[in-house]
């Protein structure tokens, strides 16, 4: 894939209990939120790994991740789907690597904001 300045690039999540049960083993993350399930049947999904899915651009194109910055919004819970809508902001080449400066909006299936926030990226 080939970046530029200007380009949204879209993808959506749902998370499920055992994303939740698989994240929580390997953080350690394990709030009784994250474990318990609501009055509804859900669990929290851990903050951490909702935010990690708009680095997703960099895992396509070969990157590594320099900054990134989160502004969580509302809860996400199991069943949720998540829109990820991801903005190239700058594309510049430097010496020899590539500094990539995007921002994301991701909602959930009711077209509410969860997260939001911005990374720069660098291709070697």
């Amino acid at each position: 894939m080939s970046l530029k300045v200007g380009d949204i690039i879209t993808f959506e999540r749902t998370f499920t209990t055992e994303d939740v049960e698989l994240f929580t083993k390997v953080s350690s993350d394990e709030g009784s939120h994250h474990v318990t399930p609501d009055e509804q049947g859900r669990l929290v999904i851990q903050g951490l790994l909702t935010d990690i899915l708009p680095t997703k651009i960099g895992v396509n194109n070969n990157v590594l991740a320099r900054t990134i910055n989160f502004e969580f919004l509302r809860t996400v819970f199991t069943g949720d789907t998540i829109i990820y809508t991801v903005t190239i902001d700058q594309f510049e080449k430097q010496h020899n690597r590539t500094r990539i400066t995007a921002s994301f909006v991701c909602e959930n299936q009711r077209e509410k904001e969860v997260l939001r926030g911005d990374f720069l990226e660098v291709i070697l």
